[in-house]
């Protein structure tokens, strides 16, 4: 029988920093506690915070994506010994949205329109986020699905379908991850701490919407 070396799936989940109103911004405190509370025991979960600066997502996600991009390796050796090395699973983006009262799977991203000035009061070249690419990209993931799973898990927090992510830092990263590998990139709105869900709340929605995620991918 040939034997199977199998390394931890990695997921890798960014939250924002401080903006505006939001001196401390759910998508981090979320993202965190999510990280405390973990996703599953195959799972390796990487998490980072992203300043709302369209300058530096535009930086930072080429380069997490180049350190942890998927790749898999096979190779025989005797009675067809098979080795997998999976890097990169998952890519999920979470913002806070002053309006939501549920957690909110974003479908689709923009590639121009943001004329809103980020932290530093500045805009992207062209108000745009990749110069000359398509004017939206779909997620492959199916969200309706993945809120059809977590409202149906039996937690408190309910989810809904955005097909509008905002024009502002959050719809410039998720198009930008998009644009690299749009079969498996996410990203979910989540309301202010205690809006009404508890930052626990939020974590443990979180962990449905990936585990939902997942099992599409597999």
């Amino acid at each position: 029988m040939p034997e199977q070396s199998h390394k931890k799936k990695t997921v890798l989940v960014t939250g924002f920093g401080p903006f505006g109103d939001h001196k401390v911004n759910a998508s981090w405190v979320a993202v965190q506690n999510l990280n405390e509370i973990g996703i599953a025991e195959d799972i390796d979960l990487v998490i980072k915070e992203i300043p709302v600066e369209y300058c530096s997502v535009q930086d930072l996600l080429p380069k997490l994506w180049e350190t942890y991009n998927p790749h898999y390796i096979e190779h025989v050796l005797l009675l067809y010994a098979f080795i997998l090395c999976s890097v990169l699973q998952l890519v999920i983006h979470v913002g806070v949205s002053g309006i939501a009262s549920e957690l909110t799977l974003e479908q689709q991203a923009h590639n121009d329109g943001y004329d809103k000035g980020d932290v530093l009061g500045k805009c992207p070249d062209q108000n745009c986020c990749v110069d000359g690419a398509d004017n939206c990209i779909a997620s492959e993931l199916d969200m309706q699905c993945v809120c059809h799973d977590i409202n149906n898990s039996g937690i408190d927090v309910k989810a809904v379908v955005s097909l509008d992510p905002g024009r502002y830092l959050c719809d410039f990263s998720y198009y930008r991850s998009l644009h690299i590998d749009k079969s498996r990139v996410a990203f979910i709105h989540v309301p202010p701490l205690n809006k009404p869900y508890s930052q626990e709340q939020l974590a443990e929605g979180l962990r449905q919407a990936i585990l939902s995620m997942l099992k599409q991918l597999h």
